[in-house]
């Protein structure tokens, strides 16, 4: 089923509602977006046992955007979608969605479980982000998109097999290139402050198959929030395939 809801701020976010169940909200990556997909299949597989709602995030596919930017309207907008499936959801973030979901979490708006697949959190006050933030929004406003998005994308590490198997997708993705700004802020938003007060039980996951940065950052988030674990489970860089990944989340999110 698919379906709009307004946020706070009179924003319509689209969304695709799947399942019976308890509720459980996915939430994409920076990029990530029904043309662009890497929750979706993990999705359909865990619609046998929850309700599950994808959406596409604010100024992405069928979802409208409003300026200016704030982290704490894409917490609004997961709101309303919480409030739409009755007001408590296990929340799934793969990636920057990680760190949204934690930010949606800390502001309790009814996530009642957290599954993190490697959530990229560095060093707090660490210069190069805010750097790295203002070259996306200068590549943006220039209208240099698919530069801002191969900039992005080699800054975050990504090998080079992947990003040439990603050739074909980059018009979905330069359609999307704007929004590398909000994922870059929700990343300056999200250190070990925000952390300390995210009380809700979490599952920390990454891939064996990783390189040691998301190994790594994925081991400090888990150490640094009150109420989580951690696991890695067999995959290849940044994925584990949803196979795999669908029967540990499930077991997660049913102990709600």
């Amino acid at each position: 089923m698919q379906g709009v809801v307004a946020s706070a701020d009179g924003t319509r976010i689209a969304y695709e509602r799947e399942g019976e169940g308890p509720a459980l909200v996915m939430v994409d990556p920076a990029l990530g977006y029904r043309e662009f997909d890497n929750i979706r299949g993990l999705g359909k597989l865990l619609a046998a046992d929850f309700t599950v709602v994808t959406y596409d995030r604010r100024g992405r596919g069928g979802s409208a955007d409003t300026v200016p930017y704030a982290v704490e309207r894409e917490v609004e907008d997961m709101a309303a979608l919480i409030a739409e499936v009755g007001g408590r959801a296990c929340v799934y973030g793969f990636s920057s969605g990680g760190l949204l979901a934690l930010q949606a979490a800390a502001a309790a708006i009814g996530v009642e479980r957290l599954v993190l697949m490697e959530p990229p959190i560095g060093t707090d006050d660490d210069p190069t982000d805010a750097a790295f933030t203002a070259e996306m929004a200068e590549l943006v406003a220039a209208g240099r998109r698919r530069e801002a998005v191969r900039r992005f994308l080699t800054g975050c590490g990504v090998p080079e097999e992947v990003l040439a198997g990603m050739e074909p997708s980059m018009p979905a993705l330069d359609a999307v290139a704007h929004t590398l700004v909000y994922d870059c802020l929700i990343s300056e938003a999200t250190g070990s402050e925000l952390l300390a007060r995210v009380a809700t039980p979490t599952l920390v996951l990454d891939s064996q198959g990783s390189s040691d940065d998301l190994t790594g950052w994925a081991a400090r988030v888990a150490a640094a929030l009150p109420d989580a674990r951690h696991n890695s489970l067999q995959g290849g860089w940044h994925g584990v395939p949803a196979e795999d990944l669908a029967p540990v989340v499930a077991r997660f999110c049913r102990a709600a």
